[in-house]
C-alpha cells in the first residue's frame, strides 16, 4: 500500500489528483516512499502479488479510443522530432457548433481521466451544452513519451513551457477523427470556443492556458489550481490540523511531540522505539518518513465513497482508541504512541516484501538511480526538482503533526541522490519556482476563468483561494467557489445519475454550467453567429 500523501496532486494525485491509478503522483512528498514503490515493483514484476494500487479505490475507467497527435518533441528548437501525445475523444452531446472542452491529463495516465468523460466534469458540461469532449495526456506521462529513458537528459523536455505548448499546439492543429474529420475548420478555435479544464497541478496548468493563450482558449476551469509555487510547504500539514476531528489531531501532535522527545535520549531509548515500530534499523530522519504515511490519507478523501479512502477514519480510530502503554527500559510509553506503532507496523511495514531498511532507507541509495522507463515515479519528482518544490518538512515551530526529523534538507536531498548531471542538462540546486509564480502566483486572473476550491483542501494553501491570497469576489466572468469540508478537486468526478450526488457536488457542478452558458452565449455575441463551416 503506497502512501496516499505520496500519491496526492498537486494532483501533484494526484496529483498532485485524487484518483488511484498507481505511479503518477509519486514523490510529491516525501522520500522514503520511492524505495517502497521500488522494491513493490520488483516484487510485482517477480511474482505479480502487487498490483500497484495504493488505498484509494481507482476510478473504473471507461473504454475508449486513444487517437495519436504528433507532437514536437521540443518547441523551442532545442532538437528535432516527434512524438504520439495521446488523446481521448467523445462525442456523444455533440452538436455542429458546439464547444470543445479540453481536460488536461496533468501528471497521470491520460487514461487515468477517462471517468471524467464518461460520468464527471467533462460529461456534465458536454451534455448541458452539446459539447465535444477532449482528455490530453500529459508530455511523458502514460504512453505519451517522447523519450528511451528517464534519465536527467532525457527529461528535460519535461518542463512547464513545453508542456503548455503543446496544449496550444494541440489546439491550433487539432483535427478529428473519422466522422468528425468534416468539421475540422468549424472546430479551430477562432469558431469555436475551447474551454480548458484541469485538476490540481493540471488547474494551475488550465489557468496559465487561459491566461497566455487567450487567442485558443475561450475559458477555463481551475480546480485546485496550485498556481502558486514555494520551496518550503510545511503548510500542506495545517488544513488537516484544523479540519480534521480535533481528538484525533490532539493525540497525534502529543504522540509526535513525545516520539520526538524520545528520540533525544541516549541509546539504547532510540533504537527500541524505533523497534517498536518495525523499523529498528531506520536512521530518525527516515523513521520521520515512515510516521507520515497515514496524513497522506486526509487528502485521499473523496465525496464519492466508491473511490474514497477510509484510510484517515481507520488511522484516527486505531490511534485513539485507548488501551494500556508500554515500557521501554523504564520509560512509560503512552497508549496513543503503542497504538500508532501496532498501526505502522500492520498498514505500512507489513507491506514491505523486502526488510524495513530496503524499504524505508534513503542513505546512500543507488537505487534512485534506476532510470528506465519503468521508473515513472522520477517524472512528477523532476519537475519538483526543477520548477515547483513542494518540498513538506515538518513546520519549525508551532504544533506539528509530523516528526521534526522531517527537514527540508531531508525532503529535498532526494533530487541530488535521483537526478546526477547529465550532458545536456542538470537539477539545480532548489527549483526554478519563479518560472511559475512569473505566470501570475496568487494574483492570477483573468476573464473567463474560474477557480473551483476544496475549504479542507490541504493545496489549497497554493491557490488563488488561499486564505493569504488578496480576496477577490466571485462573478460570471471571474467565477470562484469554495466547496464547504472538500478536498482535492472535488468537482472533477460525478455520478451516473447526477441527481444522487451530495447537495454541494450537485450546487458546483449546476455552478459550472451556469458560468460555462454564459460564456458560450459571449462567444455567439462577438461572433454574430458560429461558423460551423466545413473542411
Amino acid at each position: 500500500m503506497l502512501s496516499a500523501l505520496l500519491l496526492s496532486l498537486l494532483g501533484v494525485a494526484p496529483v498532485l489528483g485524487l484518483d488511484a491509478a498507481t505511479n503518477h503522483r509519486l514523490l510529491k512528498t516525501g522520500r522514503p516512499q520511492v524505495a517502497l514503490w521500488q522494491a513493490l515493483r520488483a516484487q510485482e514484476k517477480a511474482n505479480s502479488l502487487y498490483d500497484g494500487s495504493d488505498d484509494q479505490v481507482a476510478f473504473s475507467a471507461p473504454s475508449h479510443e486513444a487517437h495519436c497527435f504528433d507532437q514536437s518533441i521540443s518547441h523551442f528548437g532545442e532538437v528535432n522530432g516527434t512524438f504520439c501525445q495521446r488523446y481521448w475523444m467523445d462525442d456523444r452531446y455533440y452538436k455542429p457548433g458546439g464547444p470543445v472542452f479540453l481536460l488536461d491529463g496533468g501528471e497521470t495516465d491520460g487514461a487515468d481521466r477517462l471517468p471524467f468523460l464518461e460520468t464527471g466534469i467533462l460529461q456534465i458540461l458536454s451534455n448541458a451544452t452539446g459539447g465535444l469532449s477532449i482528455v490530453l495526456e500529459h508530455r511523458y506521462y502514460g504512453g505519451s513519451v517522447p523519450v528511451e529513458s528517464f534519465s536527467t537528459d532525457d527529461l528535460r523536455f519535461l518542463n512547464n513551457a513545453d508542456s503548455l505548448e503543446d496544449s496550444a499546439n494541440f489546439i491550433r492543429n487539432f483535427k478529428p477523427p473519422k466522422h468528425l474529420g468534416v468539421y475540422t475548420e468549424a472546430l479551430k478555435p477562432k469558431n469555436t470556443p475551447w474551454i480548458y479544464y484541469g485538476g490540481s497541478y493540471a488547474g494551475a496548468r488550465a489557468a496559465f492556458m487561459r491566461k497566455e493563450y487567450p487567442d485558443l482558449v475561450w475559458g477555463a476551469i481551475a480546480s485546485s489550481a496550485v498556481t502558486h509555487a514555494q520551496i518550503n510547504m510545511a503548510e500542506y500539514f495545517d488544513p488537516i490540523q484544523k479540519y480534521a476531528d480535533q481528538t484525533c489531531i490532539a493525540t497525534l501532535q502529543g504522540a509526535i511531540r513525545a516520539i520526538d522527545a524520545l528520540l533525544e535520549l541516549p541509546h539504547p531509548v532510540p533504537t527500541l522505539l524505533k523497534g517498536l515500530f518495525g523499523v529498528a534499523g531506520l536512521e530518525n530522519d527516515d523513521f520521520g518518513g515512515v510516521l507520515q504515511y497515514p496524513l497522506g490519507y486526509w487528502q485521499a478523501r473523496n465525496w464519492d465513497p466508491a473511490v474514497s479512502s477510509n484510510g484517515w477514519e481507520e488511522f484516527c480510530d486505531a490511534l485513539t482508541r485507548g488501551g494500556k502503554g508500554g515500557r521501554i527500559g523504564l520509560l512509560k510509553i503512552t497508549p496513543a504512541i503503542m497504538n500508532y506503532a501496532k498501526y505502522i507496523r500492520e498498514h505500512v511495514v507489513a507491506q514491505c516484501p523486502t526488510d524495513a531498511v530496503d524499504c524505508f532507507g534513503n542513505h546512500n541509495d543507488t537505487k534512485f538511480l534506476v532510470d528506465d522507463l519503468d521508473q515513472t515515479w522520477r517524472l512528477w519528482l523532476f519537475q519538483v526538482c526543477t520548477q515547483w518544490g513542494y518540498f513538506m518538512p515538518a513546520p519549525k515551530e508551532g504544533p506539528s503533526i509530523l516528526s521534526k526529523h522531517v527537514t527540508l534538507e531531508y525532503a529535498s536531498n532526494i533530487c541530488k541522490q535521483a537526478y546526477p548531471p547529465g550532458k545536456y542538462f542538470a537539477v539545480p540546486n532548489w527549483p526554478n519556482i519563479t518560472d511559475v509564480n512569473a505566470r501570475g502566483d496568487y494574483e492570477l486572473e483573468a476573464e473567463r476563468l474560474a477557480y473551483i476550491d476544496g475549504e479542507a483542501d490541504p493545496w489549497r494553501t497554493m491557490t488563488p483561494q488561499a486564505d493569504i491570497a488578496p480576496k477577490r469576489k466571485s462573478s460570471v466572468d471571474k467565477p470562484l467557489h469554495l466547496i464547504e469540508d472538500g478536498v482535492h478537486h472535488w468537482d472533477e468526478n460525478g455520478l451516473e445519475h447526477h441527481d444522487l450526488e451530495p447537495p454541494k457536488i450537485r450546487d458546483v457542478h449546476e455552478f459550472e454550467v451556469l458560468f460555462v452558458q454564459e460564456w458560450l452565449a459571449q462567444f455567439r455575441e462577438s461572433k454574430g453567429v458560429w461558423n460551423v463551416g466545413k473542411e
